[in-house]
């Protein structure tokens, strides 16, 4: 049996951008077979840093959090990777909060911290045939709209 393509994205606060890129460092190896969305500086950091090609996207607070979202959305990303600082405020909070609203949404697992991305980087289901459940959402999109 073939592995899947995966997608995983990779988002970090500025006061997280170093530890994510260390951290991804120490296991290069792990994505190898994965495909890397990242938003603006982060993705830089992590495409010099593994020596390999990542999908950029906006920086963060300039509607990258929303394009990962989009991807999310699409199909596109199948693990969501987001150092977050949780002691300094950010002006993008709304988004923030969106982005991980849409990943639980879509049932897209999340790590916020270096040891729940150890924990899901190193998981066999990630480098496996493991397909999670998608979401219903049939009553949404098959709902009448009272003008109808």
């Amino acid at each position: 049996m073939s592995k899947p393509n995966r997608n995983v994205a990779l988002v970090a606060h500025d006061n997280k951008k170093k530890e994510l890129v260390s951290w991804a460092q120490e296991n290069q190896s792990l994505f190898e077979s994965l495909g890397i969305f990242a938003t603006g500086t982060t993705g830089k950091l992590i495409e010099k840093g593994l020596n390999r090609p990542v999908k950029k996207l906006l920086s963060g607070p300039l509607g990258g959090d929303q394009q990962i979202g989009a991807k999310i959305a699409e199909g596109d990303i199948d693990l969501l990777i987001f150092f977050w600082d949780p002691l300094e405020p950010q002006p993008h909070d709304p988004d923030i909060k969106a982005l991980l609203r849409i990943a639980a949404l879509y049932n897209i697992p999340v790590a916020c911290n270096l040891a729940s991305a150890d924990f899901m980087i190193q998981s066999p289901l990630l480098h496996s045939d493991y397909t999670p459940s998608k979401p219903d959402f049939s009553i949404y999109t098959q709902r009448l709209t009272p003008a109808e």
